[in-house]
């Protein structure tokens, strides 16, 4: 029975190319999405250029042109990237689309129907000579924790501190470069902390919807039965903003990260509209159809926290599924500009040009799990010349010529014998199983075997010696008929990682576009194939060298705008991460004495309360063993509801220089730990602990 699929990968932010790493998604949905087509199922694949936010603006400005003129041209060269790596989307739109706006503003009203919206005034930095506010990675200034100069608004990228805008010292506007005045402002929040989306994560987490290993982060972000660990969301910005202006809020903008995720159904609706599909079946709360996500473990957070909260709450369905993959690395480490490995699908087509190798090496790395992914460009260069050329594309060049010179172009008889294997292979339906659970790489190892036997068979048969000896034609002709009878099973295994060589073997075999059929059959003798013409060629290393030298940089400082050009969430884990690595290797390391300087101590959390007008502050009171409490101002109210926090032992600087600020003195720094991923978890000593003790 046919199923019911729609398929999304994450929206490509059009604020910048598209590099390898992104192609990782977009070749692992596509060879997903085309196996599930090749066996006869309904399949629908629609993706979008994410398009709102205050980068998109700015980059408009600093270019002299709208928004608008920036997005479709960034859409285009998204779209040909896509295309020239033979990603087929059934539809790729834009989040700027009338579908997004009425489907974004309709969950906001459902959500606030259901009381889940609120607003409250929070305090945040505003560029006084560009008149806007200022999100926090708009705001730089001095480390407080290291000291490093240059710094974002939310966290260090030396020491990796996280702390709050209000937090740096001599901050500054990394758009016009003046100094920031605090103001206050109505935000809109999603209420995330409500009982019933609280409980509805919990159910959802673990239904089976993630990977295990993503169930299992979700549960820490969660906490335990009893916590209320999340709290609500800001989904609003104001404005000048590029986005969705919110209903019955003028001046107020839908923050990108809502509507975004939201382009999903949007592009869906624009694919309904032109293909006469009925929407409702496909996102109606009691829908039969299944729906799968194709995400970086980087954006998890909203896809499995805001995201199926938001649809649930609305009145739609929620995700069958969602697959998030890894990093892509280059030769082991983090893609660099310096190095040259920070390399565009744009430079990789103009120097390679055939995109389909590099399908090819990702699929044999994917495995369906969270890890990340490597290319190693001396492997990749080994790995296709070897296992496309030398084990796959061999067996037609060996034996096509024959056909057409000794036998007019026409089949012979098959050798039973000799296909039984790959028969069997069809029969227990393993690759199948492979594709269908996105492990890919054991699909491609199961294949490249299969590949050794027809090769095996050729070399034992030797048709090039049978071609030399009277009265052999028959031999000669079963052998190469039989081996390119395996010749095509070994294409219709790889039909859905490389779609363009297969329609060109299916062209040279004179067959139809080949499926996943449920019946194996030999080609039939007196089948007629046309002249085989050369499938491919190996790739030469310097081909590699010069893409390398080509995106080789010098890395030199960019102006405020350009370095803002990345997306908060989408790029979250990319260029921050190689910059704190890259400062590691200069890392010196500390004596003793040097460490003995720094008074820890073990403190009991008396109190934790709001702070008034600050969005990210909690006040907490801390008993140290000292004859009167410590005032602390610490960031972590997004991780923490005070109430949890009472009577709790943590560790605190106690010997921190106080520090005066707009809420009252901070009287030292409690510690927290936090990683690639969101959240902050605040460090707490062994039962047995006592307020007061030293660390040391």
């Amino acid at each position: 029975m046919s199923r019911k699929i729609l398929v999304t990968s994450a929206l490509p932010y059009a604020n910048g190319s598209i590099h390898l790493g992104h192609l990782v998604e977009y070749i692992q949905s596509d060879i997903w999405v085309r196996f599930q087509k090749m066996r006869g199922n309904e399949c629908h694949y629609v993706c979008a250029d994410d398009t709102h936010g205050t980068p998109i603006m700015l980059r408009a400005e600093a270019e002299g042109i709208t928004p608008e003129q920036l997005i479709n041209r960034v859409w285009q060269e998204h779209y040909d990237d896509f295309t020239a790596f033979h990603v087929a989307f059934d539809h790729y739109g834009s989040t700027n689309s009338t579908e997004t706006k009425e489907l974004a503003q309709g969950i906001y009203r459902k959500l606030k129907a259901e009381n889940l919206i609120e607003v409250r005034s929070i305090e945040q930095f505003y560029d006084p000579v560009k008149n806007m506010f200022l999100p926090d990675r708009f705001i730089k200034g001095e480390c407080p924790k290291c000291h490093a100069k240059d710094q974002y608004g939310d966290n260090c990228e030396v020491c990796g501190a996280a702390y709050a805008p209000t937090d740096l010292i001599e901050p500054f506007s990394a758009v016009s470069g003046a100094k920031p005045e605090l103001r206050n402002s109505d935000h809109y929040f999603f209420k995330l902390s409500a009982d019933t989306c609280q409980q509805f994560l919990r159910e959802w987490t673990r239904s089976g919807s993630l990977q295990p290993e993503a169930s299992n982060k979700m549960q820490e972000w969660l906490g335990a039965e009893g916590e209320n660990k999340l709290t609500d969301w800001d989904i609003s910005r104001d404005a000048p903003y590029f986005g969705f202006e919110i209903p019955d809020a003028p001046g107020k903008y839908f923050y990108v990260w809502l509507d975004a995720p939201v382009g999903y159904m949007g592009s869906f609706k624009q694919l309904c509209a032109k293909s006469g599909i009925a929407f409702d079946d496909y996102w109606k709360q009691d829908s039969d159809a299944e729906l799968y996500h194709f995400i970086g473990k980087d954006i998890l957070y909203f896809h499995a926290l805001f995201w199926p909260a938001m649809l649930q709450h609305a009145g739609y369905r929620t995700p069958t599924k969602l697959f998030a993959h890894g990093f892509l690395t280059v030769n082991g480490e983090k893609m660099s500009k310096s190095r040259g490995t920070f390399i565009t699908a744009r430079s990789y087509i103009d120097h390679i040009k055939n995109t389909e190798y590099l399908r090819y090496y990702y699929a044999a790395k994917l495995n369906g799990s969270m890890e990340d992914l490597d290319l190693n460009l001396e492997d990749f260069v080994a790995k296709v010349n070897s296992d496309l050329i030398g084990k796959y594309i061999n067996i037609a060049s060996r034996c096509a010529g024959f056909i057409s010179k000794r036998f007019d172009g026409k089949l012979g008889d098959t050798n039973s014998v000799a296909t039984a294997e790959f028969q069997a292979t069809f029969n227990n339906g393993e690759i199948a199983h492979c594709y269908e659970q996105r492990d890919f790489s054991r699909a491609l190892r199961e294949i490249m075997r299969l590949a050794d036997v027809a090769n095996q068979y050729i070399a034992e048969r030797k048709p090039w010696d049978l071609a030399k000896q009277e009265g052999k034609d028959a031999e000669l002709h079963e052998a190469c008929s039989t081996a390119l009878t395996l010749f095509r099973d070994l294409t219709l295994y790889l039909k859905p990682v490389l779609p363009e060589l297969a329609k060109q073997v299916e062209a040279f075999l004179n067959i139809p576009p080949l499926t996943w059929d449920s019946n194996w059959r030999a080609l039939p003798a007196g089948h007629r194939i046309n002249t085989y013409q050369h499938l491919a060629v190996r790739i030469d290393p310097k081909l590699i060298e010069a893409m390398v030298a080509a995106n080789q940089e010098s890395l030199k400082p960019t102006a405020p705008v350009q370095s803002e050009q990345r997306h908060a969430a989408h790029q979250q884990n990319e260029s921050k991460k190689e910059m704190t690595e890259a400062n590691k290797e200069f890392e010196s390391f500390i004596s003793i004495d040097d460490f003995m300087k720094v008074d820890l101590r073990v403190a009991k959390i008396v109190n934790a309360e709001h702070v008034e007008g600050a969005e990210k502050l909690l006040k907490l009171t801390l008993d140290i063993g000292e004859e009167k409490p410590r005032t602390v101002f610490a960031g972590i109210k997004s991780a923490y509801d005070p109430e949890k926090l009472k009577g709790r032992l943590t560790v605190m600087v106690a010997n921190l220089a106080p520090r005066k600020m707009k809420f009252g003195m901070s009287e030292g720094m409690v510690l927290a730990a936090s990683g690639e991923t969101p959240g902050l978890f605040v460090l707490s000593p062994d039962e047995g602990a006592q307020s007061g003790m030293r660390i040391k």
